[in-house]
């Protein structure tokens, strides 16, 4: 009997001990758990936290291409900016040279002009330096606006006498030709001024 205290006794203390355990047990679970959702919820603060640091990347880059993109595009308008000036100053260069032989023939007509009384002389030296500087003129673009028996045109001629009683066949013709129109490249620089039959 004595025995049966004895194992009866060592069976509590047994399923104290076991109680005991359990209870830690479930102590360590719960402790677990409690650490779980504090790191879960750490990990959410977290989360919380890096889609706003990525934004504020994000604006920190697109804020550094955009300021980027304006002083490239300042250095852009100034460089053209530039290139136009020294094209209005210096575009007329290409022209003006290839006039200056016109100038030299001109200078060399003038000085053997004095040495001759023969108009002749003079005129075909006139002549020839005319059709060199019409030619230079035509290589730059320049060409003659046509006149002769053309309909009167408002985009290339200018009327500046209305002649009546020329006739039904000359109404709205181009009579006669005052002075003589130019185009550069298809761009009227000079419309040319002419009378017109009425």
């Amino acid at each position: 009997m004595e025995e049966k205290k004895k194992n009866t006794e060592k069976e509590e203390v047994l399923t104290d001990k076991e109680a005991c355990l359990n209870d830690t047990n479930e102590e360590v679970e719960v402790a677990e758990n409690s650490t779980e959702t504090d790191a879960i919820d750490s990990a959410e603060v977290e989360e919380e936290e890096d889609p706003m640091e990525k934004l504020l990347a994000q604006i920190a880059d697109l804020k550094d291409k955009y300021l980027r993109q304006v002083a490239e595009f300042d250095n852009y308008r100034k460089r053209t900016l530039k290139e136009r000036q020294e094209l209005i100053f210096n575009g007329g260069a290409k022209a003006i040279t290839a006039l200056l032989p016109v100038i030299d023939d001109m200078e060399r007509a003038i000085a053997n002009g004095a040495k001759t009384d023969d108009p002749q002389v003079l005129r075909e030296g006139m002549e020839l330096i005319y059709q060199k500087f019409i030619k230079i003129l035509e290589e730059q673009g320049v060409s003659k606006i046509e006149t002769e028996n053309a309909d009167f045109d408002t985009n290339l001629h200018e009327a500046i006498a209305l002649v009546p009683g020329m006739g039904e066949d000359k109404k709205g013709k181009v009579i006669d030709c005052m002075a003589t129109g130019y185009k550069l490249n298809d761009k009227v620089i000079r419309y040319a001024k002419v009378a017109v039959g009425q």
